[in-house]
């Protein structure tokens, strides 16, 4: 897979794996904590070396996960982890912790982490031309819209109590409704480039900046392997023209987070 570089030397694959959803977050957790360490294994068979978890993630759980399956070609792969949150015994948020002795380490800046995609567009504002002008990564979680993209969910998607799209505005029937006509965009690229829209939306990532590094996450190794495929897909100027001309028309509707976990991202 093509190699890409964050913050001057710390070199990944271009499309990474987000791996919160193996512990949390979409949906019933999965059965057999196996079926994910052999996923994950999957992917750096197929060239993925850049791989995403977080301590508040179960909490602790997924950093678990990822290491064990890791551990056996750690010094093949690059492993991001997230930390600052505050835990009680029952492994419950109870608020942030950025203390020395929570955060061990002073290091420079890599890469930064935030929500990107055809479907949240905020960073382009600020945060892109700021991470150019430093030398710095840059790192889109969602870049599928939670599975928006895919043009695998509509309005008649039922999301279970544990999946978190059931909390968020921009996944309400009437919403996914009004969003379809950004899927359909998507759609009408990857028919015509023999792609999946999936592929699309990560492509359209890759080619907005060399700098920038999408992880995609699932648990399915069908999934895995479109997404990695991505990687393969070249976007003509034209068809970066049509998406860019096309989405300029789109108005997005509603909220990517509930309010009060908007106030949390700093966005």
């Amino acid at each position: 897979m093509e190699q890409r570089t964050l913050g001057g030397d710390l070199v990944v694959s271009a499309i990474g794996l987000g791996c919160m959803g193996m512990s949390q977050s979409y949906g019933p957790n999965p059965g057999d904590r196996y079926e994910m360490i052999s996923l994950i294994r999957a992917a750096v068979d197929r060239g993925v070396t850049f791989f995403d978890t977080a301590e508040v993630y179960g909490p602790y759980v997924n950093e678990e996960l990822v290491g064990e399956a890791l551990a056996p070609v750690r010094d093949q792969v690059v492993i991001a982890t997230k930390f600052g949150f505050r835990f009680d015994d029952q492994g419950r948020q109870t608020g942030l912790v950025s203390r020395p002795g929570h955060i061990t380490a002073v290091q420079p800046v890599t890469a930064i982490q935030s929500e990107y995609s055809l479907w949240w567009r905020r960073p382009e504002a600020e945060v892109l031309p700021t991470v150019e002008e430093l030398g710095i990564g840059f790192v889109p979680y969602s870049p599928l819209g939670k599975g928006f993209l895919t043009g695998t969910i509509d309005q008649g998607t039922a999301f279970t109590s544990s999946d978190i799209r059931a909390t968020i505005p921009r996944f309400s029937e009437e919403n996914r409704k009004a969003n379809q006509a950004l899927v359909d965009l998507l759609g009408t690229i990857a028919r015509r480039t023999a792609a999946t829209s999936a592929q699309i939306a990560l492509a359209w990532l890759l080619a907005r900046k060399p700098w920038i590094a999408p992880i995609p996450g699932t648990r399915r190794l069908t999934r895995l392997e479109e997404n990695t495929g991505a990687a393969d897909v070249e976007l003509t100027p034209d068809d970066l023209t049509e998406i860019e001309t096309a989405a300029a028309q789109i108005q997005v509707h509603g909220a990517r987070y509930p309010e009060h976990l908007e106030r949390m991202t700093g966005l």
